[in-house]
């Protein structure tokens, strides 16, 4: 699917969020999350943490995380963000 350009509205002010195009397969997810940490939701459902916490049962996937500043998204407004594969 990479690249891939994403709109993505924030919610509670902890996260981006965005639809994928399709699913990813299930892995093992968690509660926790910390600052730049990229995840799933659902199958489908691609966050980006700015904020450290915890999310409610079942937990997220961890697909990686954020090597730069994430400051950027500390707002309430949506943003787009292009996901490209590291080579």
């Amino acid at each position: 699917m990479l690249p891939l350009e994403l709109p993505m509205p924030d919610h509670l002010r902890q996260e981006k969020t965005g639809k994928l195009p399709r699913g990813l397969p299930s892995a093992v997810r968690q509660r926790d999350f910390a600052t730049g940490t990229l995840g799933l939701w659902g199958t489908g459902d691609f966050v980006i943490y700015y904020r450290t916490g915890r999310v409610p049962l079942p937990g997220i996937v961890i697909l990686g995380e954020v090597l730069d500043d994430v400051s950027i998204f500390d707002h309430a407004d949506p943003v787009t963000v292009t996901i490209e594969a590291v080579d």
